[in-house]
């Protein structure tokens, strides 16, 4: 670990690194023409491998274990589907008068995506909360995402958001849905050899990631997005991501004292409420959105990704002093 990363724990963190590389690249080199075609398909391709290992990797025992305990679930589902949903569209429409409109409405898709698995389940492990509640919660989160975060933009969105109609639908189904289903056909004569490989699949998830955010800002810089955003631009973007993190933290922290759920638990509501998954939003933006919009939707979700991930290590230390 370098002096940089002992002071500051975030930057051990190599997801931090692999957006901020996709996005200075897309900035300098961005994908255009044939090669922005060839990169779209091997994004997509990609996205199909991540699923289809995820289908593999995530037991049907832990969804059956979640779908039970449904008193925690049911909650954190509303949570993170409703709440922080409602919050992008408020959110959205601060950002209407301020903001190209692409952008403000990314802040409904921001809300609309489920939460992470990987950093949710590490975090809350690293604050001494319920890990188990953490990977089943995420791997329910991430199931349900798949089919409810397309629709609810739709619904939230409303026309402002596009025609999500029979077309993406059936993308969506394609590349999301089909290899996820394959996975958990085939998971019991490959779970042991998908579990060995953990170290390799971390950093597929961070490949398939990284280029369709390339994808996307690559489409996004293509239409001017240095043009359009001035720096006053950036920090207003900026300015109300950390606004909506720091009341997603607060009403997810919240939300578990509501409840009354034991100090354990409460931790895993906070991490898994709270945060919103990069690798479910910019594979789902690359198939529902021409790159050109899907850019710009994106944004906000990246700076919530990256600020949650720099707030997220040193939150979790804190929280296991007690």
């Amino acid at each position: 670990m370098t002096m940089f990363s002992r002071r500051l724990p975030f930057l051990s963190d190599p997801m931090i690194a692999v957006l901020l590389i996709a996005t200075a690249l897309a900035l300098l080199l961005p994908a255009t023409g044939d090669g922005a075609d060839i990169a779209r398909h091997v994004s997509n391709g990609g996205i199909f491998l991540l699923f289809l290992v995820n289908g593999m990797r995530i037991r049907r025992s832990e969804i059956s274990r979640g779908i039970a305990n449904w008193r925690f679930f049911g909650p954190l589902m509303l949570f993170v589907f409703g709440g922080m949903a409602l919050a992008g569209l408020g959110f959205a429409s601060l950002a209407g008068g301020m903001l190209p409109p692409l952008v403000a409405l990314g802040f409904i898709y921001l809300g609309c995506l489920p939460s992470t698995i990987q950093s949710a389940t590490s975090y809350t492990s690293l604050a001494d909360g319920n890990v188990a509640l953490a990977v089943i919660g995420a791997a329910l989160i991430n199931i349900a995402g798949v089919f409810v975060s397309a629709p609810l933009f739709a619904l939230l969105g409303g026309g402002e958001a596009g025609d999500i109609g029979n077309e993406a639908i059936i993308r969506i189904g394609l590349i999301l849905v089909l290899p996820f289903v394959i996975g958990q056909a085939v998971q019991d004569r490959v779970i042991d050899r998908i579990a060995a490989q953990r170290a390799r699949i971390v950093w597929l998830d961070r490949a398939v990631i990284g280029l369709a955010v390339y994808v996307a800002f690559s489409g996004a810089v293509e239409q001017g997005l240095v043009r359009l955003f001035a720096p006053v631009d950036w920090a207003v973007l900026v300015t109300l991501v950390m606004v909506l993190l720091a009341l997603a933290l607060g009403a997810a922290w919240g939300t578990g004292g509501l409840l009354r759920l034991p100090r354990a638990d409460r931790i895993t509501f906070l991490f898994a409420g709270s945060q919103k998954s990069v690798a479910i939003g910019a594979p789902l933006a690359a198939i529902l959105f021409p790159a050109e919009s899907a850019g710009f939707l994106i944004a906000p979700l990246l700076l919530y990704h990256l600020a949650q991930l720099v707030l997220a290590a040193p939150l979790a230390t804190r929280l296991a002093r007690g």
